[in-house]
């Protein structure tokens, strides 16, 4: 396993620390008057060894207490602990790797009586381990800082993934609805056209279940949906809509929320083709442009506010839902738009990032 942030940034400190000191003893020793610089190296590398291993010892067996770095003073208790080890077991083993290379040299190496060296090396350990406590406490506060926040993005990203399978999963009730008042409809008009319909349509809602089942899908599988939906509509308003596809093929894999494309055209049908006998044309068109998916799906007769409350309509559950869907995914970079067109019509414009 890879070591974090925080570990090399320990490892760093560390070994600069005990560089800083092997240079400062060996200025010290020559400014002395030493010659022999190996004697300040290994008085000061001996230290680093057994300080390191002490502490590595010590990480270990108290790794498993970080869970009480939130309450900082029972954390503290359980790393001071160790110090009588320091106490106990630096001095000897220090002075022990001194006296064996000095003895290896033919040199004898001269230090205090033992009791004033344990006593001093007992009150610099207290210090030294106390220092470097407190800056593992700042490590490991900040280790978890970064997990309470990735943990806390993680919830955020779940609890928008199910906001969006809910979303999602509204709109089948709603697309199923209005395809049997579809069906309804023409069973009263010519039984097998009706017949053939519902064939189409259960191909239909078998492409608007898998769609659900995820948050978002491809424009191309968009487009098996919304091609039948359209077919099934246009057989249902036979004379009464003019259909064009204008789709660029580098569209075709941008991802938008599932099932977005055919409830825009069901707001042609039910605001527009529903209430005028004459013929109605629906263009339906997607490129990329400037980094954008433009998807667009304008009719020739529509108006945004063609009678009371008919706006409002416009921009219903199931737009509303789909900008809420939009702004979701692309937290912001997407946009559903309605605009008025002259002499007549009125065009829905969905935008969202082709890199989606």
């Amino acid at each position: 396993m890879l070591p974090n942030r925080s570990t090399i940034a320990a490892i760093l400190a560390w070994s600069l620390f005990w560089l800083l000191m092997v240079l400062v003893a060996v200025e010290d020793f020559r400014r002395d008057g030493g010659q022999a610089i190996w004697q300040p190296i290994l008085w000061e590398t001996s230290s680093a060894l057994v300080a390191t291993s002490l502490l590595l010892l010590q990480r270990r067996f108290t790794a498993r207490h970080d869970g009480l770095i939130a309450t900082p003073w029972r954390w503290a208790l359980v790393q001071a602990r160790w110090l009588p080890l320091y106490w106990i077991a630096f001095a000897p083993l220090v002075f022990g790797i001194r006296h064996a290379v000095y003895a290896l040299a033919g040199a004898s190496y001269e230090h205090e009586p033992w009791g004033d060296v344990f006593v001093y090396e007992a009150l610099k350990m207290t210090v030294f381990v106390g220092l470097f406590t407190a800056i593992g406490f700042g490590l490991l506060s900040y280790r978890q800082l970064l997990g309470e926040r990735e943990r806390a993005q993680q919830a955020q990203a779940l609890l928008r993934e199910a906001q969006l399978e809910r979303l999602t999963r509204q709109m089948q009730p709603h697309f199923l609805f209005n395809a049997l008042n579809t069906i309804s409809s023409l069973m009263h008009q010519d039984v097998a056209r009706a017949d053939a319909t519902l064939v189409q349509l259960a191909e239909v809602l078998r492409a608007a279940l898998a769609l659900g089942e995820r948050p978002q899908a491809s424009l191309a599988d968009e487009l098996r949906l919304a091609r039948g939906y359209a077919a099934v509509m246009a057989e249902r308003f036979e004379g009464r809509v003019n259909l064009s596809w204008d789709i660029a093929d580098e569209a075709l894999g941008v991802a938008l929320p599932a099932v977005s494309l055919q409830p825009l055209l069901e707001n042609v049908f039910k605001h527009t083709v529903e209430r005028r006998r004459a013929p109605t044309r629906i263009d339906i068109s997607a490129a990329c442009r400037e980094g954008m998916l433009v998807l667009r799906v304008d009719d020739d007769a529509g108006r945004l506010d063609a009678g009371p409350g008919d706006a409002g309509c416009r921009s219903g559950i199931a737009l509303s839902n789909l900008r809420t869907r939009l702004a979701a995914l692309h937290d912001g970079r997407a946009a559903l738009d309605l605009f008025q067109l002259e002499p007549a019509g009125v065009r829905a414009e969905m935008r969202v990032p082709c890199a989606s």
